[in-house]
């Protein structure tokens, strides 16, 4: 994947979540990934492992910026229960991203946009449009 852009590393990322590929998803993500989410945040495969399973998310992407390593995509969540599959909640919210030799180093969720562009040093003129 030599030369790839950080946002189409992040693609790939998001749509082994979605699709609940563990294995594929592990294997762009750093050994040591930061996880960060409202519970507060940590490292490593064994905690992407356990939080993919538990989730029950899957996100659609809205708008989608970026600079350099960094990438936050603007998205609409959707939970559902692991047990039925009946949605247990719905709820826009951002992702960040950090891309570092094709691997994801660092993925933090926040509930508002703004937040997310702000940590990430990105604002809006640093959108990608999408066709």
């Amino acid at each position: 994947m030599k030369g790839v852009s950080s946002f189409a590393v992040v693609q790939v990322w998001q749509e082994a979540a979605n699709k609940q590929d563990i294995e594929h998803l592990l294997a762009i993500s750093a050994d040591n990934i930061e996880i960060v989410g409202p519970r507060g945040s940590g490292y490593g495969h064994q905690l992407l492992r356990d939080w993919l399973g538990r989730a029950g998310l899957t996100l659609e992407t809205l708008r989608v910026f970026g600079r350099g390593e960094v990438v936050v995509l603007a998205q609409r969540g959707v939970w559902r229960s692991i047990e039925t599959g009946e949605v247990t909640g719905e709820s826009d919210l951002a992702s960040c991203f950090q891309v570092k030799n094709q691997h994801v180093v660092r993925f933090a969720r926040y509930d508002e946009l703004n937040a997310a562009l702000e940590q990430a040093g990105l604002n809006f003129s640093d959108e990608i449009l999408q066709n």
